[in-house]
């Protein structure tokens, strides 16, 4: 079966590519925005969903996955930063706390879609505003919700524990995704 990647995100790629899962990486263009009494669980879920039915008429017998990942804290979402200073404050914010990474993902197959979520708890130690700008001027994670990811250099020195997968926190809880695309199929 063809199976389509509906991403940008380079991670997602490489975690399914390290899955040996073959794909194709397809694009369509959504809104990504959300109602906003939506809680944050119900977000990334409707977000999830949102970018597979980009692709309910286009295809066929493909299978197309779809995800997006959003950062919480104390319920807050804290979405991908528009420049240095945002990516600062949310990081500032981050620091000595716990907050949580959320990733949905949407399996679309024959106009059927399955639509899943993780939740990975993530632990920061204190950060002091030296390492948020040593991190930002070195990593640009202007692409990456909540300001950092996990893999780089912040990750490394920064984490203090996770409970949860680390892949989620990545970009694409991999274990799961194997489980329900073999239930779904």
């Amino acid at each position: 079966m063809k199976i389509i990647l509906a991403s940008q995100s380079p991670r997602r790629r490489e975690l399914l590519a390290l899955m040996g899962i073959p794909f194709e990486v397809a694009l369509r263009e959504v809104d990504e925005s959300f109602p906003d009494q939506l809680d944050p669980i119900a977000a990334v879920r409707h977000i999830a969903e949102k970018k597979a039915r980009a692709f309910i008429d286009g295809a066929k017998d493909e299978l197309v996955i779809t995800a997006d990942t959003i950062v919480t804290i104390d319920g807050q979402i804290l979405g991908k930063p528009v420049d240095a200073v945002h990516a600062t404050e949310m990081l500032t914010q981050l620091s000595g706390q716990k907050h949580e990474v959320i990733t949905a993902v949407a399996l679309l197959h024959k106009g059927k879609i399955k639509l899943f979520h993780e939740v990975t708890e993530v632990y920061f130690r204190v950060i002091t505003i030296e390492e948020i700008e040593h991190y930002i001027e070195h990593f640009k994670p202007f692409d990456k919700a909540g300001a950092y990811g996990i893999q780089e250099w912040i990750g490394v020195v920064a984490v203090d524990k996770i409970v949860g997968s680390y892949m989620n926190v990545v970009g694409l809880p991999t274990a799961r995704l194997s489980k329900e695309l073999h239930n779904f199929l």
